[in-house]
């Protein structure tokens, strides 16, 4: 009797650290501007650590997608929580502040420094001391590989690939848990382009922070994503690792897609 008591208590706590592991969750979403409606009844979970890839045609939901998970698109049905808390019912101003996010051309605000684009979202919750602006902004351009004399540049004295770079470590100043990035390496060249790959799958592993990767390259999808999420039309047409995809594609729309890499 022991040993059965025992088993279902072993299996209530891996089922409680299995629901403790999921980060961003969507249940039954759909989203639209007006009468156009851009997402249908999507459901999805994320769970901590992982680098979730969304892929598809443009205008098929995934920028929307990503924007509802900070709040900035809200649903006309359905729910999205994070880490188990309704967003309906949270101070998103909070949410946003612990959730990075980073986009094409990494909109830096141009008439900031380096030093205070990195430390915007940190200096917002607390004053925080000239030494240790200082200090955080060092740290940040060394995890993104960039010498520390940029930080008192504006973004007009950088390149397209330190700009980038800088949008990255604004999104992680704030060590957030989850990283929300829509294209962020779409408006720089091939040669950038997989120098900034290679060092978010670095940055990835040595974090751990939960990312979720738009993109319209197959390839970058594979290289990067630990699941890859393959929308059209507003849906989820298929999920899945880069071997379940190409094992078995679930129509003609993703073949083509796949054929690609």
């Amino acid at each position: 009797m022991d040993k059965v008591e025992d088993t279902a208590e072993n299996g209530m706590k891996m089922k409680k650290k299995k629901e403790n592991d999921i980060v961003i969750e969507m249940k039954d979403c759909s989203a639209g501007y007006g009468a156009n409606r851009v997402l249908s009844h999507v459901s999805l979970t994320v769970r901590k650590g992982e680098f979730l890839v969304l892929i598809g045609p443009s205008g098929c939901g995934k920028t929307t997608l990503l924007k509802m998970m900070n709040g900035l698109v809200e649903p006309m049905e359905g729910e999205v929580l994070i880490k188990g808390e309704r967003l309906s019912e949270c101070d998103l101003v909070a949410v946003r502040r612990r959730i990075g996010y980073a986009v094409q051309g990494a909109r830096l605000f141009p008439h900031m420094t380096v030093e205070d684009n990195i430390c915007y979202v940190p200096a917002l919750d607390r004053k925080m001391a000239k030494g240790e602006k200082k200090e955080l902004t060092r740290k940040m351009l060394d995890m993104v590989q960039l010498p520390p004399e940029l930080a008192g540049r504006f973004p007009k004295q950088l390149s397209g690939g330190q700009q980038q770079r800088v949008g990255i470590a604004r999104a992680m100043a704030a060590q957030p848990e989850i990283l929300l990035m829509d294209e962020p390496f779409g408006a720089v060249d091939e040669i950038t382009r997989k120098g900034l790959q290679e060092e978010l799958q670095a940055l990835h592993g040595k974090t751990g922070v939960t990312v979720v990767f738009i993109t319209h390259d197959i390839g970058e999808a594979f290289l990067l994503g630990s699941r890859i999420l393959v929308m059209k039309d507003g849906g989820i047409l298929q999920e899945g690792t880069k071997e379940e995809l190409m094992g078995s594609p679930k129509d003609a729309f993703v073949k083509r897609l796949l054929e690609r890499v």
